[in-house]
């Protein structure tokens, strides 16, 4: 967690209580934010707030703390108070409400007996939730469509009891659809209570919800760039002339193993995401497929496994519309009616934690969802890479990605990455042949087949790893789908393949790991770098080819 700039005050002068102030001792918080520093004293004030902060910056706990002490501080009255829903977090997608929830639990560990948290994102059965809020948690954490449903359903009453609402990653809650939801929830709300709005950018969308929620509000808007810097965050631009050239770079990172740490992979729509994974099979490349047709506990489930360093690699769709497209009310029943669940996120809010590097497989629809997609690399101290492949068509939006976070003086903070493509042309016709494999037809297949798996690991076997936790480790998502013809040969890469100067440090058979046990702590992780992702995880074409020219010129 990077440390606010200046002389700001450290948490124990911010009038917080001692178990909070344990908890963030546990959790390695040293000093606050940028972003906790500015909202935490207002937020204490009782102020309403409107907060932008890059992704990654601590804007859970410069709500979670504020949202804590007051209730912390309403349960120490003299008077007795009774049990009931104080605080409200609302959340665009199941996926981030889990891990606020969790969050939440964190920094409330050793208050755990004065404060509840109650999460409605982690069933999809609205009978299942209803026992837990008959007996009144604290703070209730889920999306607006779910509390919406619960109060209608009269599970739950926040019009006497609310004191503090928070709107977490405001940006989305709108261009999720849920601005129906919001304004219905809002007439079943007290006339006062306080409310924050965290957002990593401002848009159109958050200035509604502003008009919406808030009752003049201050204003937090730490002075930061809206991703890390240079030094910490390196991203670079591939210009590809053919969607071939896509997947044989692909293929040379992560077979090659030039790409190093785990890794996310993002495409634009579903029948992308699973022809990556085909791809990726035909060469033995294990990787993880997360989108909205799967179930949500199998969704979080790949994402707990992914932090706990069990797998390597994910393809993930944001599923977001490009600008300009038709509001998204009219997507989530489109959404809904063809299996899709319209409470899924994954590029924005999710901690995917020790990522080393993002690639975008397919370019960003907005500025917004680069932003978020990158966000996931660099996070807190960490440093990261992000690689953008980009067809000729695809140009004209990575050219206002590049505009819209262009430096000061003007300069694209994407820099070209510059590789020399014969040295990997031994690889392409193994490529081609791995394409002609994956067929619409074998796409289909695989998307139906994971489905039914998924469905089977989620509902079927919910009771015996309720029963077992232990158990649950088990259960792989990233196993191979094979509806296409897989060849063998395709894994291994012989040492002719391999370019002379990257031979050196291209690593192309290296066995996968068989077992499920974690690194320790600053273990050494294949390719030499540490389990929390220190070191280069792109090795440059261009520079191991200057350096092997080097090594080969003759004596002057």
């Amino acid at each position: 967690m990077a440390a606010a700039e200046g002389t700001a005050p450290g948490f124990e002068h911010m009038g917080l209580d001692g178990r909070l102030l344990r908890a963030v001792a546990e959790l390695g918080w040293a000093t606050p934010t940028a972003i906790q520093a500015e909202a935490i004293p207002l937020a204490l004030e009782g102020r309403d707030l409107l907060a932008r902060a890059r992704t990654g910056s601590g804007k859970t706990g410069a709500y979670g703390l504020p949202l804590l002490q007051h209730l912390l501080r309403v349960k120490a009255a003299p008077s007795a108070v009774a049990q009931a829903v104080r605080a409200l977090v609302l959340v665009p997608s199941k996926e981030l409400g889990q891990q606020v929830a969790r969050s939440l639990r964190q920094l409330a560990a050793f208050c755990a007996r004065d404060v509840r948290v109650a999460d409605l994102c982690a069933h999809a059965d609205l009978a299942a939730q209803r026992p837990v809020l008959m007996e009144k948690p604290d703070v209730v954490v889920g999306t607006p469509g779910r509390v919406l449903a619960h109060v209608g359903a009269r599970s739950l009453s926040l019009r006497h009891s609310l004191e503090l609402l928070v709107l977490d990653e405001a940006d989305l809650l709108l261009s999720f659809g849920f601005g129906e939801d919001i304004k219905a929830l809002l007439c079943h709300l007290p006339k006062i209570y306080q409310a924050l709005l965290m957002s990593a950018t401002f848009s159109p969308d958050v200035e509604a919800l502003r008009e919406l929620v808030l009752h003049n509000p201050v204003t937090v808007r730490p002075a930061e760039p809206r991703l890390p810097g240079g030094c910490q965050l390196r991203q670079f631009a591939v210009r590809c002339g053919a969607e071939e050239d896509k997947f044989l770079l692909l293929c040379a990172l992560l077979k090659l193993r030039l790409l190093r740490g785990r890794a996310l992979l993002f495409v634009g729509t579903l029948a992308r995401c699973y022809r990556l994974k085909l791809f990726l099979e035909q060469f033995g490349i294990a990787a993880c497929a997360l989108n909205s047709e799967l179930p949500a506990r199998s969704r979080c489930h790949v994402i707990t496994q992914f932090n706990r360093g069990i797998y390597d690699y994910i393809v993930a769709t944001d599923e977001e519309a490009p600008a300009g497209q038709p509001p998204r009310k009219k997507r989530k029943a489109a959404a809904q009616s063809k299996g899709k669940d319209p409470e899924y996120g994954v590029a924005r809010g999710i901690d995917f934690q020790n990522v080393a590097a993002v690639i975008n497989f397919d370019v960003p629809p907005t500025v917004e969802s680069y932003i978020h997609r990158v966000g996931r690399t660099a996070r807190a101290d960490n440093p990261g890479t992000a690689l953008t492949f980009a067809l000729p068509e695809e140009q004209e939006g990575l050219a206002r990605i590049e505009d819209a976070l262009a430096g000061e003086n003007g300069q694209s903070m994407l820099q070209p990455y510059k590789f020399s493509t014969d040295e990997i042309e031994g690889l392409r016709y193994r490529c081609r042949d791995a394409m002609r494999s994956v067929t619409k037809q074998a796409v289909k297949e695989a998307r139906l087949r994971e489905i039914k798996d998924e469905l089977l690991n989620s509902e079927k076997l919910k009771a015996y790893f309720e029963d077992n936790p232990r158990d649950l480790h088990v259960l792989r998502h990233d196993k191979p789908l094979h509806p296409a013809i897989v060849k063998p040969h395709l894994r291994n890469v012989p040492d002719y393949l391999v370019p002379p100067s990257l031979r050196g440090v291209a690593k192309p058979n290296l066995k996968k790991r068989k077992s499920l046990r974690l690194p320790r702590a600053g273990a050494k992780r294949r390719g030499g770098s540490t389990a929390r992702g220190t070191g280069n995880p792109l090795q440059s074409f261009k520079y191991t080819h200057r350096r092997a020219k080097r090594r080969a010129a003759p004596p002057s």
